[in-house]
């Protein structure tokens, strides 16, 4: 399983490992693929700083990447603090009412609460540019499309090539006028913030829209070797997946109470996800739990913008995480997570990709 992307980024399979956990990067970039760490979970370029250079010690000397979230506009933006008076108090007490209808517990006093999430904020993802690029990372990926201009020259000027997700073929063009390297074509399927067209349509149409100006990765209902195959015959140089690393052994390493989440998953069809704005307030593919019902049900408010409505949910978040019930997990995850029967080690998640889609091949060449 090798294409020009291997050479490009150093790399053994051409596999993009997207996850908000260090040890899980480390591990995909100890097995061959490229470990691409989320940053946006560190409102603290200090705690990113640190998390980097225990990656530096922990990949054996394989190249990894990062991801941020910055929209290619700089918006006006206040403190954290100025930002939480900005929310409805409608919004606040539909929250509480929900989690106490959904048997959700406060949480226990001694407990050391994570603040909302401040990562989607355009100066914090800057502040994580500057903290990456003094490290030696292989890629910074941007969820939210092409980053401003100027990011993309900075990278480039420490020799850093810049990825960007798109969902339709006219942004992907538009991502490499901007001078981005590689296009990810996330597709429908995909969890977290997703678009409308799914991959198998999308991921050829950005193919073609391209052309030979950039790499393309296929993003979205991809956890096998076969839809890898079939994503490196729809055009795309290489792989991009999020959600079946989620269910690995590694995952617990970092976020040690996730046990109740991974259960879930482990018991979600393909069919058990939901494309809402209740958890950032853009589009976004969740697990199908409770949380996610009570927010579709006739009373309830519409979702804010980002990055309020995260802002809003954030002690949701974090007693939900606490009260380890599946059945209102608060969790990005796209449809492949039918495919997530058991909790792995990611050598032999990505193992098991790489043996399969020398078979598939095999069986094409004997047809």
């Amino acid at each position: 399983m090798r294409t020009s992307l291997c050479d490009t980024l150093g790399v053994e399979y051409p596999v993009c490992g997207f996850t908000p956990s260090e040890h899980v990067a480390a591990a995909i970039s100890r097995a061959g693929g490229l470990g691409v760490l989320g940053c946006v979970r560190f409102n603290d370029a200090a705690e990113l700083d640190a998390v980097l250079g225990w990656m530096d010690e922990n990949t054996g000397g394989k190249p990894y990447g990062v991801d941020i979230v910055m929209p290619s506009k700089i918006p006006e933006e206040g403190s954290s603090m100025d930002l939480t008076k900005l929310i409805p108090d409608t919004h606040r007490s539909f929250v509480d009412k929900t989690l106490t209808e959904l048997g959700v517990p406060p949480l226990p006093d001694e407990t050391d609460e994570r603040e909302g999430v401040l990562g989607w904020l355009h100066s914090v993802a800057r502040s994580h540019v500057e903290v990456a690029l003094k490290h030696p990372i292989k890629l910074i990926a941007n969820a939210l499309g092409s980053p401003p201009v100027d990011v993309i020259e900075q990278a480039h000027g420490r020799g850093v090539p810049v990825a960007a997700l798109a969902g339709k073929a006219e942004h992907a063009v538009r991502h490499v006028d901007n001078g981005v390297d590689f296009v990810v074509a996330q597709g429908y399927e995909a969890g977290g913030h997703t678009g409308e067209i799914a991959s198998m349509v999308l991921v050829p149409e950005i193919v073609d829209a391209v052309g030979d100006r950039a790499p393309v990765l296929a993003a979205g209902g991809i956890g096998s070797g076969r839809q890898a195959a079939a994503a490196l015959a729809l055009g795309a140089s290489g792989v991009w997946m999020g959600s079946f690393w989620l269910a690995t052994e590694e995952y617990l390493q970092t976020m040690s109470g996730s046990v109740a989440m991974q259960r879930a998953l482990v018991d979600a069809s393909s069919s058990d996800t939901v494309r809402t704005r209740i958890y950032t307030g853009k589009p976004a593919r969740l697990l199908k739990t409770r949380w996610t019902e009570a927010w579709a049900a006739p009373d309830a408010p519409e979702p804010l913008p980002m990055p309020l409505q995260n802002l809003l949910v954030s002690h949701a978040h974090n007693r939900i995480h606490a009260a380890e019930d599946p059945s209102v997990v608060s969790m990005p995850v796209g449809q492949i997570v039918g495919r997530v029967d058991r909790v792995r080690p990611v050598a032999d998640v990505l193992g098991d990709l790489v043996r399969e889609y020398g078979e598939t091949v095999a069986r094409l060449n004997r047809a």
